[in-house]
């Protein structure tokens, strides 16, 4: 019982990971145009 409920609880959560890398890959871009305007302003 144990394990199943284990082995539900890993799979949900590399589920919800793999949906999130959407996320983060278009977070990542934000942050990065964020940093080259901060970059230009600076120069």
């Amino acid at each position: 019982m144990i394990r199943k409920l284990a082995l539900a609880i890993t799979l949900i959560c590399c589920i919800a990971v793999l949906t999130g890398c959407n996320t983060m890959k278009g977070f990542g871009k934000d942050v990065k145009g964020l940093g080259e305007k901060i970059e230009d302003v600076s120069e």
